[in-house]
């Protein structure tokens, strides 16, 4: 175990250097300590978080404990998962063969794996896979398809492409549009294994050495993790930690210190030598060659915070969370690594950026209410089913005169009336639903809330006269996963729904041919006959289901 006072030395010596280089003022230093150590309380798990700017590190800080059991603190040399963050180095893995013109971003994938889609004719890239636009399924949607918790199992790299094999179909055509999916950084492991012979933790072994990072690496056997540890822990009453058994990678299951991270941004920043060439290092910060996709690059979302350009990416397995943000204008680069469910690095990371460049806090940068006041709703009319274009739900109902919202995986809420044609939840004012009329005379509320911009959704007004609930009973069956659900019509447009041996949930008839299951949707072919429907859910689309009865 590392003294403490050579800890409290560490964050001292940290904290000097900044004041020393004069970067920020010593109110800027505590407001950066109090945002560090906000969800570190006494004898807790905790974080280690730091600033790289201009290639130098101007602050660093870690608190709370790496194991609770023998009292082993948190240093800047624990190893912490860093989860999807490590898709960066992934895809730089891929960079650097395509500059030793091993892979080309606009080969096809089956050139290296011709057991997946093989009679797809779509061609599917490198650079789909880069950028998230290939249209494959994600396969933890696909496990938890199947009625599994794939943190509860040991699956490998090589358990996701056996289910990746069984596949026949996209959630859309390549190169159509974005969707974040895992398996696509999952698949690049195996191109990478393919064209170099040797296995993706080895070839990645290698990459940080060159970039010396020498406590950084992928993990694909749970049992032989170095240490030193930051256990994760959770806290429901108490702390509670878990075993990780997990075994795939290459779109996460990866541990880092924070030392290895900023020195990862010292290098980004060019200021630390290595061994990768600095063109394969810009290229890794810059959106894909040839894609219209602007959101997305190598390994790295691209956005903008409060008028501020970044680039940034969010790691979370378990209670394992890590943030990392790069203002490159600004060249400055936050990292915050945690092993507590009671933080949210995500949060505390741009709050250190609003302190270090003097942004304000309580500043409005998305609308968070109506502006005016609009034409009378009544309840009557508020009442009914809503709908975004990609099935979100907004349910309301009315019970015992109170007028309540459901949606679906959350808890219902109750609605008061703020105005004509305003309503905010009962126990959160800055939930506010407002109802208008659109241009077709269509039924429409659109959600505000401060912590999120507005969105809108709109009633699903439907004829069911003559309409046969009865028809959607029956077995259904998906071929690429194996899994049957059946449907048991139980009255007020209710399904009871049972997939394989999973428990009996509900599903709920939003239209004669939509039905909402948990955080599922199931188009249904034919609302008189059906004899298939298409199932979608966050990361998965278009999974077909054919009667079996």
């Amino acid at each position: 175990m590392r003294p403490l006072i050579t800890l409290l030395l560490t964050c001292y010596c940290s904290l000097t250097y900044a004041q020393t280089e004069n970067t920020y003022t010593l109110n800027q230093l505590k407001r950066l300590d109090s945002i560090a150590t906000q969800d570190v309380p006494k004898g807790a798990p905790g974080i280690a978080t730091g600033i790289v700017s201009n290639g130098k590190i101007v602050y660093e800080r870690v608190a709370g404990y790496a194991n609770l059991v023998g009292s082993t603190l948190i240093t800047r040399n624990t190893r912490f998962n860093i989860a999807s963050n490590g898709k960066q180095f992934t895809a730089l893995a891929i960079l650097v063969l395509i500059d030793e013109k091993k892979i080309s971003l606009t080969d096809d994938i089956r050139k290296y794996l011709p057991t997946i889609y093989p009679r797809l004719n779509s061609k599917i890239t490198v650079e789909n896979l880069l950028n998230h636009t290939s249209g494959i399924r994600d396969v933890y949607d696909l496990w938890s398809l199947k009625g599994l918790t794939w943190w509860e199992h040991s699956f490998s790299n090589r358990d996701a492409l056996e289910l990746i094999e069984k596949q026949q179909e996209l959630n859309f055509d390549p190169g159509s549009k974005y969707s974040y999916s895992n398996t696509n950084y999952i698949l690049l492991t195996a191109i990478i294994e393919k064209v170099t012979g040797i296995s993706f933790v080895a070839y990645t072994n290698d990459l940080f050495k060159k970039l010396n990072m020498p406590n950084t690496s992928f993990e694909d056997n749970y049992k032989k993790i170095r240490g030193p540890l930051a256990k994760a822990y959770f806290n429901f009453n108490k702390w509670t930690t878990y075993n990780w058994i997990w075994n795939a990678c290459g779109d996460g299951n990866i541990f880092s210190t924070l030392a290895d991270q900023l020195q990862w941004e010292q290098i980004l920043q060019g200021r630390t030598d290595n061994n990768i060439k600095r063109q394969i290092l810009e290229r890794s910060q810059q959106l894909t060659d040839n894609s219209t996709i602007k959101n997305y690059g190598y390994g790295l979302e691209f956005g903008t915070y409060k008028g501020l350009n970044y680039k940034f990416h969010e790691g979370a397995t378990g209670a394992w969370k890590a943030t990392l943000i790069r203002f490159q204008s600004n060249e400055t680069s936050i990292i915050t690594l945690t092993n507590t469910g009671k933080s949210t690095p995500n949060t505390q990371t741009r709050q250190m950026a609003d302190v270090i460049f003097n942004l304000n806090a309580d500043a409005t940068y998305v609308i968070t209410k109506p502006d005016k006041v609009g034409t009378f709703v009544s309840d009557e009319d508020m009442i009914g089913v809503y709908l975004t274009e990609d099935n979100f739900t907004f349910q309301f109902e009315k019970r015992e005169g109170n007028l309540y919202l459901k949606r679906i995986g959350r808890n219902d809420v109750q609605l008061e009336r703020e105005a004509d044609n305003i309503l905010h939840q009962t126990y959160d004012p800055d939930f506010k639903q407002e109802f208008k009329r659109n241009e077709k005379g269509e039924m429409t509320v659109t959600a505000y809330h401060t912590s999120h911009s507005p969105y809108t959704l709109t009633m699903s007004n439907n004829d069911w006269t003559g309409y046969n609930y009865q028809a959607l009973n029956g077995k259904f069956k998906n071929s690429e996963t194996s899994v049957t659900i059946k449907i048991k019509f139980a009255g007020d447009k209710s399904y009871d729904i049972k997939a394989g041996s999973q428990r009996s949930t509900k599903g709920f008839l939003i239209s004669p041919t939509k039905l909402l299951v948990d955080n599922y949707v199931l188009d249904i072919d034919n609302a008189s006959a059906p004899k298939m429907f298409l199932l979608s859910a966050d990361r998965i689309e278009r999974v077909k289901f054919l009667r079996q009865d």
